[in-house]
Protein backbone atom coordinates (compact mmCIF):
# COMPACT_ATOMS: atom_id res chain seq x y z
CA UNK A 1 0.00 0.00 0.00
CA UNK A 2 1.43 3.41 -0.99
CA UNK A 3 1.93 6.34 1.37
CA UNK A 4 -0.68 8.26 -0.63
CA UNK A 5 -3.23 5.49 -0.13
CA UNK A 6 -2.54 5.36 3.61
CA UNK A 7 -3.42 9.06 3.99
CA UNK A 8 -6.84 8.69 2.30
CA UNK A 9 -10.12 8.49 4.24
CA UNK A 10 -10.83 4.93 5.34
CA UNK A 11 -13.64 4.26 2.86
CA UNK A 12 -11.58 5.60 -0.06
CA UNK A 13 -8.56 3.54 0.95
CA UNK A 14 -10.64 0.34 1.09
CA UNK A 15 -12.38 1.20 -2.18
CA UNK A 16 -9.20 1.86 -4.15
CA UNK A 17 -7.36 -1.19 -2.87
CA UNK A 18 -10.28 -3.56 -3.51
CA UNK A 19 -10.86 -1.99 -6.93
CA UNK A 20 -7.26 -2.63 -7.94
CA UNK A 21 -7.39 -6.22 -6.70
CA UNK A 22 -10.60 -6.95 -8.58
CA UNK A 23 -9.43 -5.27 -11.81
CA UNK A 24 -6.18 -7.25 -11.76
CA UNK A 25 -7.97 -10.55 -11.12
CA UNK A 26 -6.53 -11.05 -7.64
CA UNK A 27 -10.00 -12.20 -6.50
CA UNK A 28 -11.55 -15.18 -8.28
CA UNK A 29 -14.99 -14.95 -9.96
CA UNK A 30 -17.76 -15.91 -7.55
CA UNK A 31 -15.52 -15.46 -4.51
CA UNK A 32 -17.38 -14.54 -1.32
CA UNK A 33 -16.28 -11.62 0.82
CA UNK A 34 -17.64 -10.34 4.12
CA UNK A 35 -17.89 -6.80 5.41
CA UNK A 36 -16.47 -8.01 8.70
CA UNK A 37 -13.50 -9.61 6.94
CA UNK A 38 -12.86 -6.50 4.84
CA UNK A 39 -13.05 -4.31 7.91
CA UNK A 40 -10.65 -6.54 9.82
CA UNK A 41 -8.13 -6.64 6.98
CA UNK A 42 -8.04 -2.86 6.61
CA UNK A 43 -8.43 -2.06 10.28
CA UNK A 44 -11.65 -0.10 9.73
CA UNK A 45 -15.20 -0.26 11.05
CA UNK A 46 -18.11 -1.77 9.15
CA UNK A 47 -19.24 1.65 7.88
CA UNK A 48 -16.29 2.43 5.54
CA UNK A 49 -16.15 -1.22 4.49
CA UNK A 50 -19.84 -1.09 3.56
CA UNK A 51 -19.44 2.21 1.70
CA UNK A 52 -16.54 0.86 -0.37
CA UNK A 53 -18.48 -2.29 -1.22
CA UNK A 54 -21.55 -0.30 -2.25
CA UNK A 55 -19.46 1.84 -4.61
CA UNK A 56 -17.91 -1.24 -6.18
CA UNK A 57 -21.33 -2.89 -6.49
CA UNK A 58 -22.63 0.22 -8.28
CA UNK A 59 -19.74 -0.14 -10.77
CA UNK A 60 -20.56 -3.81 -11.38
CA UNK A 61 -17.38 -5.05 -9.70
CA UNK A 62 -19.15 -6.78 -6.81
CA UNK A 63 -22.57 -8.27 -6.18
CA UNK A 64 -24.25 -7.18 -2.95
CA UNK A 65 -27.33 -9.17 -1.96
CA UNK A 66 -30.13 -7.82 0.27
CA UNK A 67 -28.83 -10.11 3.02
CA UNK A 68 -25.41 -8.42 2.83
CA UNK A 69 -23.62 -11.26 1.02
CA UNK A 70 -20.77 -9.89 -1.12
CA UNK A 71 -19.35 -11.77 -4.12
CA UNK A 72 -17.36 -11.05 -7.25
CA UNK A 73 -19.50 -11.61 -10.35
CA UNK A 74 -19.25 -14.81 -12.36
CA UNK A 75 -20.08 -13.50 -15.82
CA UNK A 76 -22.71 -15.11 -18.02
CA UNK A 77 -22.08 -15.61 -21.74
CA UNK A 78 -24.42 -12.70 -22.48
CA UNK A 79 -22.51 -10.41 -20.14
CA UNK A 80 -19.16 -11.47 -21.61
CA UNK A 81 -20.40 -10.73 -25.12
CA UNK A 82 -21.71 -7.33 -23.99
CA UNK A 83 -18.40 -6.37 -22.37
CA UNK A 84 -16.47 -7.51 -25.45
CA UNK A 85 -18.69 -5.30 -27.63
CA UNK A 86 -18.16 -2.30 -25.35
CA UNK A 87 -14.39 -2.77 -25.49
CA UNK A 88 -14.56 -3.10 -29.28
CA UNK A 89 -16.27 0.30 -29.44
CA UNK A 90 -14.33 2.29 -26.85
CA UNK A 91 -10.76 1.08 -27.10
CA UNK A 92 -10.14 1.49 -30.85
CA UNK A 93 -11.45 5.05 -30.48
CA UNK A 94 -9.12 5.75 -27.55
CA UNK A 95 -6.17 4.36 -29.51
CA UNK A 96 -7.09 6.46 -32.54
CA UNK A 97 -7.22 9.60 -30.42
CA UNK A 98 -3.90 8.71 -28.83
CA UNK A 99 -2.08 8.14 -32.14
CA UNK A 100 -1.27 11.80 -32.94
CA UNK A 101 0.44 12.09 -29.53
CA UNK A 102 2.45 8.87 -29.76
CA UNK A 103 6.23 9.36 -29.71
CA UNK A 104 9.29 7.11 -29.71
CA UNK A 105 9.64 7.10 -25.91
CA UNK A 106 6.04 5.93 -25.51
CA UNK A 107 6.54 3.10 -28.00
CA UNK A 108 9.68 2.09 -26.12
CA UNK A 109 7.68 2.08 -22.87
CA UNK A 110 4.99 -0.09 -24.46
CA UNK A 111 7.63 -2.52 -25.72
CA UNK A 112 9.00 -2.79 -22.19
CA UNK A 113 5.55 -3.55 -20.78
CA UNK A 114 5.05 -6.18 -23.46
CA UNK A 115 8.33 -7.80 -22.41
CA UNK A 116 6.91 -7.96 -18.88
CA UNK A 117 3.84 -9.71 -20.29
CA UNK A 118 6.12 -12.30 -21.90
CA UNK A 119 7.79 -12.83 -18.51
CA UNK A 120 4.40 -13.34 -16.84
CA UNK A 121 3.54 -15.96 -19.47
CA UNK A 122 6.76 -17.86 -18.73
CA UNK A 123 6.06 -17.67 -14.99
CA UNK A 124 2.40 -18.68 -15.48
CA UNK A 125 1.52 -15.64 -13.33
CA UNK A 126 -2.09 -14.92 -14.29
CA UNK A 127 -2.51 -11.92 -12.00
CA UNK A 128 0.76 -10.41 -13.18
CA UNK A 129 -0.36 -10.99 -16.74
CA UNK A 130 -3.66 -9.16 -16.22
CA UNK A 131 -1.89 -6.28 -14.47
CA UNK A 132 0.73 -5.85 -17.22
CA UNK A 133 -1.83 -6.27 -20.01
CA UNK A 134 -4.00 -3.48 -18.59
CA UNK A 135 -0.92 -1.31 -18.06
CA UNK A 136 -0.07 -1.69 -21.75
CA UNK A 137 -3.49 -0.46 -22.82
CA UNK A 138 -3.82 2.27 -20.21
CA UNK A 139 -0.38 3.69 -21.03
CA UNK A 140 -1.45 4.10 -24.64
CA UNK A 141 -4.95 5.37 -23.91
CA UNK A 142 -3.74 8.08 -21.51
CA UNK A 143 -2.29 9.80 -24.59
CA UNK A 144 -5.83 10.15 -25.95
CA UNK A 145 -6.56 12.79 -23.30
CA UNK A 146 -10.15 11.53 -23.14
CA UNK A 147 -10.76 10.99 -19.41
CA UNK A 148 -14.48 10.22 -19.65
CA UNK A 149 -13.94 7.53 -22.27
CA UNK A 150 -11.02 6.06 -20.33
CA UNK A 151 -13.11 5.96 -17.14
CA UNK A 152 -15.82 4.00 -18.97
CA UNK A 153 -13.20 1.59 -20.31
CA UNK A 154 -11.74 1.04 -16.85
CA UNK A 155 -15.22 0.19 -15.56
CA UNK A 156 -15.38 -2.60 -18.14
CA UNK A 157 -11.92 -3.81 -17.07
CA UNK A 158 -13.11 -3.79 -13.48
CA UNK A 159 -16.19 -5.87 -14.22
CA UNK A 160 -14.23 -8.46 -16.20
CA UNK A 161 -11.07 -8.66 -14.03
CA UNK A 162 -11.84 -11.83 -12.05
CA UNK A 163 -13.15 -13.65 -15.13
CA UNK A 164 -10.13 -12.65 -17.24
CA UNK A 165 -7.79 -13.92 -14.53
CA UNK A 166 -9.63 -17.26 -14.61
CA UNK A 167 -9.22 -17.37 -18.39
CA UNK A 168 -5.50 -16.62 -18.31
CA UNK A 169 -4.92 -19.17 -15.56
CA UNK A 170 -6.03 -21.90 -17.93
CA UNK A 171 -4.38 -20.79 -21.18
CA UNK A 172 -0.93 -20.20 -22.63
CA UNK A 173 -1.44 -16.58 -23.65
CA UNK A 174 1.38 -16.01 -26.13
CA UNK A 175 -1.24 -14.69 -28.52
CA UNK A 176 -1.77 -11.47 -26.55
CA UNK A 177 1.84 -10.30 -26.63
CA UNK A 178 1.90 -11.11 -30.36
CA UNK A 179 -1.20 -8.97 -30.86
CA UNK A 180 0.53 -6.21 -28.94
CA UNK A 181 3.44 -6.40 -31.36
CA UNK A 182 0.99 -5.78 -34.18
CA UNK A 183 -0.33 -2.76 -32.28
CA UNK A 184 3.23 -1.47 -31.86
CA UNK A 185 3.88 -1.88 -35.58
CA UNK A 186 0.81 0.21 -36.48
CA UNK A 187 1.86 2.88 -33.97
CA UNK A 188 5.32 3.13 -35.56
CA UNK A 189 3.75 3.36 -39.01
CA UNK A 190 1.12 5.91 -37.96
CA UNK A 191 -1.45 3.53 -39.43
CA UNK A 192 -4.73 4.65 -37.87
CA UNK A 193 -7.06 2.16 -39.65
CA UNK A 194 -4.63 -0.68 -38.91
CA UNK A 195 -4.38 0.41 -35.27
CA UNK A 196 -8.15 0.29 -34.87
CA UNK A 197 -8.27 -3.23 -36.32
CA UNK A 198 -5.37 -4.42 -34.14
CA UNK A 199 -6.83 -3.00 -30.95
CA UNK A 200 -10.26 -4.43 -31.65
CA UNK A 201 -8.82 -7.89 -32.30
CA UNK A 202 -6.72 -7.77 -29.15
CA UNK A 203 -9.33 -6.56 -26.68
CA UNK A 204 -12.13 -8.87 -27.81
CA UNK A 205 -10.25 -12.13 -28.38
CA UNK A 206 -9.71 -12.96 -24.71
CA UNK A 207 -13.27 -12.37 -23.56
CA UNK A 208 -14.73 -14.26 -26.52
CA UNK A 209 -12.59 -17.30 -25.74
CA UNK A 210 -14.78 -17.67 -22.66
CA UNK A 211 -17.99 -18.07 -24.63
CA UNK A 212 -19.21 -21.63 -24.61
Amino acid sequence: MTTETQTLPAHERVYRTLKTRIMHGEIAPGAALTLRGIGAEFGVSMTPAREAVRRLAAEGALNLSPSGRVTTPALSNERIEELACVRAILEPELASRALPRVHAALIERLQSINSTIDQMIVKADATGYVRANLEFHRTLYLRAQSPAMLALTETVWLQSGPTMRALYSGLHRKLASEKHRTILATLRAGDEPGLRVAIRADVTSGLRMLLS
